[in-house]
């Protein structure tokens, strides 16, 4: 109740002194006219969502840019600015103005292709509705051959959190799941620079409370979390549904609450705070991770569309990424030999060593290739609230 008296006592004060004022946060700008006590109690401030890019900061080497946003008001929007400067302060290089009608000027969404200059760009977009009050909301744009260097030194971060279990209290032990987690956690520290935490021989708790560590961190837009599951799977044939089986699993558990469910963890992940997430597993009817697999009787290979990987550290992280893949699909894999990874681990890790060819950047249509030609197919999809064009990366050190 404080709060709002308070709220309340300075937007009066500040009414009666007649003039506008613009409120800053951290990627919006408020303008609001106070010169109408009235009409200023009745408004509401247009809320801008950047649907493309998301990120604040962008590098391209290519000038023609797209860009895609909604507005939302409760207060009719009369009128949308697009435009292009150097900087917040430097004059307009160009600019359109649109004017929302009907119920588009309540909700509406802009999708424009831009020509942007050689260097540092920025993009404007101002919203106003009908009492006057303006929403500002920017993206910057370096253009040019230096962009994807620059690009590199964005502050981000790569994280993998990898469980790998070999010793089970119920179910059969095995050889090789703490081995290859341990070959692929070394790779990506040294070839990637991944921060990783690897777990062995978990219990279910103790999965579940370091993955609700990793969906309360503080992620930036740029970041991305590698989450890595190595050893037994099981699959309930009745409700048509996947589980990772823990270190405490019991072998005939016919409720199945002492297994991980793949529903729980594909909620669970697409929770996390993080724009961009992989999932991987190594693990039996790891597939049925894939819910359109796991409630039938087969299903078809996607296809992937090669990228230009010139931009793909920001570019291709301008989309939220939900991706998995799995050692295969509705059926039982290898273990493999004791001292030799699983022959889907081995893939994997080959595809890592490989450090993403000439370019240094290994992305998950190229991993992909490493693993598609296995006797087990493995599986290769989406979930949760994936956007079309997404990807995730890994850019050798």
């Amino acid at each position: 109740m404080k709060t709002k008296g308070l709220l309340f006592l300075v937007f009066a004060t500040l009414a009666y002194a007649g003039f506008a004022q613009t409120v800053s946060t951290r990627t919006n700008d408020f303008e609001v006219d106070f010169s109408d006590p009235n009409r200023l109690v009745n408004t509401t401030i247009p809320v801008i969502n950047w649907i493309s890019p998301v990120p604040e900061t962008n590098y391209v080497q290519d000038g023609k840019f797209k860009i895609k946003f909604e507005i939302e008001s409760t207060t009719p929007v009369k009128n949308i600015v697009i435009s292009i400067k150097e900087t917040t302060e430097s004059a307009t290089r160009g600019s359109v103005s649109i004017q929302p009608e009907g119920n588009e000027q309540f909700k509406s969404t802009v999708e424009k292709s831009l020509t942007l200059m050689e260097g540092e760009n920025l993009v404007e977009i101002v919203a106003e509705n009908i009492d006057g009050t303006k929403t500002i909301s920017y993206r910057k744009v370096t253009v040019g051959s230096t962009a994807l260097a620059d690009a590199a030194k964005l502050n981000r971060t790569d994280y993998a959190l990898i469980f790998a279990t070999d010793q089970y209290d119920n179910w059969s032990d095995l050889v090789n799941p703490v081995f290859d987690s341990k070959t692929i956690a070394d790779e990506l520290r040294k070839t990637y620079g991944f921060k990783v935490e690897m777990i062995e021989n978990a219990t279910q708790s103790e999965m579940l409370k370091k993955i609700r560590e990793y969906g309360e961190k503080k992620y930036q837009p740029l970041d991305q979390l590698f989450i890595f599951f190595a050893g037994h799977g099981t699959y309930d044939q009745t409700f048509g549904e996947g589980f990772v089986v823990t270190r405490e699993s019991l072998l005939n558990d016919e409720a199945k609450t002492t297994y991980l469910s793949h529903n729980r963890l594909r909620s669970i992940a697409n929770n996390i705070p993080c724009e961009h997430i992989f999932l991987a597993m190594d693990v039996c009817f790891g597939g049925t991770f894939d819910q359109a697999l796991a409630s039938s009787r087969g299903g078809e290979e996607e296809v992937y569309r090669e990228q230009n990987q010139s931009e793909f550290i920001t570019r291709k992280l301008t989309y939220k990424t939900r991706k998995f893949l799995t050692s295969g699909g509705k059926t039982y894999v290898s273990d493999g030999i004791p001292g030799k990874h699983s022959p889907f681990a081995k893939s994997f890790i080959d595809a890592l060593r490989s450090r993403g060819g000439r370019d240094g950047i290994l992305t998950l249509p190229e991993l992909f290739t490493y693993v598609e030609k296995l006797k087990i197919q493995p599986r290769f999809g989406e979930f949760g609230d994936n956007a079309p064009g997404s990807d995730f990366i890994f850019v050798a050190r």
